[in-house]
């Protein structure tokens, strides 16, 4: 099944092409702008921690770097994150409980954080 088409990116005067909204140079700053003024002090600390580096890594490699929502449509897409099945605001006990994580596509972890919203 062929990929989805490369788009620009979304950083104003970037003639790179990707497949998401923005090239891997400027997705780092699209994060920036929600650490600094959205995200909580106390997850941002986790997300930075040594601790949820290695069990994202280890959710990753147990579901092949796939995303999950979209195998379950029968789509095969590269995963970017890991992502908290029961959110961390929701039950901090369960932050580093890799039962508790999934693998998804940015585009689906933003539907689903949107309709958790």
């Amino acid at each position: 099944m062929p990929s989805k088409p490369k788009k620009p990116c979304n950083q104003p005067s970037c003639s790179k092409l990707t497949r998401e909204a923005y090239c891997d140079e400027h997705k780092k700053d699209s994060n920036q702008y929600y650490d600094k003024y959205i995200r909580e002090k106390k997850s941002k600390a986790f997300y930075q921690s040594k601790e949820w580096k290695i069990v994202r890594q280890q959710a990753l490699t147990r579901n092949h770097h796939l995303c999950q929502y979209c195998l379950k449509q029968r789509q095969i897409t590269p995963a970017d994150m890991a992502d908290h099945i029961t959110p961390i605001k929701d039950d901090w006990s369960l932050r580093l409980v890799l039962s508790n994580l999934q693998s998804l596509c940015n585009s689906c972890h933003n539907k689903k954080t949107a309709e958790e919203r």
